[in-house]
């Protein structure tokens, strides 16, 4: 069920009339500058929500639309084609984005000129919202990307490369995302959000206990129900370098972001390459990690059990070891491997630099 808010009825120039029950505000005939996308399920909208349907009611030059499932998505691309916004903001967490991501990509409801894409910080981790400059209270971004709207878009505009999974068959169409976590990582997240979230706590406290029982599953190689689950070994080939990883990894990273996880810079060369940073499941290899990304030198200098390597495609294989792309959680299987590649980049509005 959509929700709505404002009147159904409104004509915008150059769009079709609003279809009742369709957005959440579509008030006003000028054609809106913004067009925003709501998830009311993530976890930053549970409190803010009804703040930013005030700020929007307020706002005629912002569309909004909000959906309760992913598979609405494609739904509301339709319509905000229509309305020929200047930028698509979205108000969601990670996963919310993806699939907003996804449906651009093989949608094509705006044919060769998508909107550039903003990002709102109404998630749990907001990776993206945060590689993008929006950081804070979500209406104080909308606040500021309404003002960037009314001028030159061009100054705030930047490219991001993204990454297309494929799972399984190679002719399934791809999840677009920009940051996929595995091995251990991807444990710890999992444990995070099964174990961690449902405590109640803020979400910085959450991200830290989890740190921390990943870090301690580690170094004493406990097992127990509170602590995360042991990792499974994957293999990873890269296509174009005609070489391997294979072995349990603590960290498996593969971005098209200037930022990993904890705001690690990693020394990029190749545009349009997906990063991967894979760090072997030892204490020493972890620490050498961590300095040298303290030290500006992830990516850029050899340490022992860090390997970091740009590619063109990588295959990830396993026996059931999860995968999370930007939120979504995908299972390497026997037979099922994960395929990603770069997926054409789209453009994005960056809000502070």
């Amino acid at each position: 069920m959509l929700k709505t808010r404002g009147s159904s009825e409104a004509t915008l120039p150059g769009a079709e009339a609003c279809p009742a029950g369709s957005a959440a505000a579509c008030s006003g005939r000028q054609r809106p500058r913004i067009a925003l996308l709501s998830n009311p399920r993530s976890t930053g909208n549970l409190a803010q929500l009804p703040r930013i349907r005030d700020y929007c009611a307020d706002h005629p030059d912002i569309f909004h639309y909000e959906v309760e499932h992913a598979s609405q998505i494609g739904e509301a691309m339709k319509v905000i084609a229509r309305v020929r916004p200047k930028v698509l903001a979205i108000n969601g967490g990670d996963g919310t984005v993806q699939a907003a991501l996804t449906e651009l990509h093989n949608g094509g409801h705006f044919g060769d000129s998508p909107p550039p894409v903003a990002v709102l910080p109404s998630g749990k981790t907001n990776l993206i919202a945060i590689d993008l400059g929006a950081k804070g209270d979500p209406v104080g971004a909308l606040e500021r990307l309404i003002e960037v709207a009314q001028g030159d878009l061009a100054p705030y505009v930047v490219a991001r490369e993204l990454i297309a999974l494929r799972h399984g068959e190679e002719g399934a169409q791809p999840v677009i995302g920009m940051f996929l976590g595995g091995a251990g990582l991807a444990d710890t997240m999992l444990y995070c959000r099964d174990k961690i979230y449902p405590l109640g706590l803020p979400n910085g406290i959450a991200h830290v206990l989890a740190a921390l029982a990943g870090m301690a599953k580690l170094i004493l190689r406990a097992k127990a129900d509170f602590l995360p689950p042991d990792t499974k070994p994957v293999s990873l080939s890269l296509s174009e370098e005609g070489n391997r990883l294979t072995g349990r990894f603590s960290l498996l990273m593969v971005t098209t972001l200037d930022k990993l996880l904890l705001s690690m810079d990693v020394g990029g060369k190749r545009e349009g390459s997906l990063k991967l940073l894979a760090v072997e499941e030892r204490p020493v290899s972890v620490v050498a990690a961590f300095l040298a990304s303290v030290a500006g030198k992830l990516g850029r200098s050899k340490v022992r059990g860090v390997h970091f390597q740009e590619a063109d495609a990588i295959t990830i294989e396993g026996e059931s070891s999860d995968v999370i792309l930007d939120g979504e959680t995908f299972r390497a299987e026997s037979g099922r491997p994960i395929h990603l590649r770069p997926a054409q980049p789209l453009s994005f509005v960056k809000l502070a630099a």
